[in-house]
């Protein structure tokens, strides 16, 4: 459904403004669960009409492995147990089913096409019985949020930054674009007026997918700690397009460190697929290329050159 609302005076602006979040509310009301999980919870959002459930690995966490039972509620009052699919700790994604009736699934975005200003409304469930619902803008985008799991540890990049107020329950709720399309899943409260979700993209959609097929994600490691920049005009031309990924770090006797990558090194493709934004380099670290020798393309001095990485499964690495 689209709303298109022409604004000729102040209060009608706020009218516009009161009707898009309300719109959203109403459509993702019934797809916002509340979890119960012994002595803690959070929200979570339904992605499918037979039941799977999204929200954070650490609303769930061990505490979820050990009840072995969680329960999810939803506004309409009605309750329905579910257990763990499977987590992620290293994306901070987990997936839920439920164990009875069918549910009205959420519709899911692409936060790729976010933009800074952008109205987003927080949605999440901290109580089971009423949700809550937050409004405001996209504030930044490309963050980095640090995960664990164990000894590993890994950076969430292009994590979405939004001034819309995070309350206490809400992490596992939905980020929703003014279409009522889940854009993020909300993390963490950074501070004041600062929260932080999950973009879903195709790198999201990659683990939903693994959660689903497997109960675990295995990736593959390269071992570069990257940023997404801006290319140099040559380097620009060179590729075909105006962005790539900066190296920052390289680990120390890791899968690129053996290859002879360094920081500053620009990386353009891998196996000849363009590398645009750190979502496109994790995206490519598949399971399939877990072993094998990848054709690494960076720019260095403004030059192209290839670089051969055998790559390895991400467990495997040092923290």
């Amino acid at each position: 459904m689209t709303i298109i609302v022409q604004v000729t005076t102040e209060a009608e602006a706020l009218d516009a403004y009161s009707m898009v979040v309300s719109h959203v509310a109403e459509t993702l009301a019934p797809s916002v669960a509340n979890l119960r999980v012994r002595r803690g919870g959070g929200s979570g959002v339904v992605v499918t009409a037979d039941g799977f459930v999204l929200t954070n690995a650490h609303v769930v966490g061990d505490r979820a492995r050990r009840a072995g039972r969680i329960v999810a509620s939803f506004t309409d009052g009605s309750e329905v147990p579910a257990h763990v699919v499977g987590t992620d700790p290293l994306s901070d994604l987990a997936l839920l089913r439920t164990d009875d009736g069918p549910l009205r699934p959420a519709e899911l975005g692409d936060a790729e096409h976010l933009r800074v200003g952008q109205l987003v409304v927080a949605m999440g469930n901290p109580n089971g019985l009423a949700g809550t619902v937050t409004a405001g803008v996209v504030s930044a985008l490309g963050r980095s949020l640090p995960t664990r799991d164990g000894r590993q540890a890994r950076m969430v990049d292009d994590v979405i930054q939004t001034d819309a107020a995070l309350n206490p329950g809400n992490s596992g709720g939905a980020l929703a674009d003014a279409h009522a399309r889940v854009v993020g899943i909300n993390t963490a409260v950074a501070g004041v007026g600062l929260g932080l979700a999950i973009p879903v993209n195709r790198t999201t959609r990659q683990v939903l997918a693994a959660l689903m097929r497997d109960g675990r994600v295995r990736r593959a490691w390269l071992g570069v700690a990257a940023g997404a920049r801006p290319l140099p005009p040559k380097v620009a031309a060179l590729a075909g397009r105006r962005r790539g990924v900066e190296v920052i770090e390289v680990v120390p006797d890791g899968p690129a460190a053996r290859a002879g990558v360094r920081p500053e090194d620009l990386v353009l493709a891998v196996d000849g697929e363009p590398v645009a934004g750190v979502d496109d380099l994790h995206r490519l670290m598949t399971a399939e290329r877990i072993g094998r020798e990848v054709e690494l393309t960076v720019a260095r001095g403004g030059e192209a050159r290839t670089l051969t990485v055998r790559l390895e499964e991400l467990s495997s690495s040092p923290s």
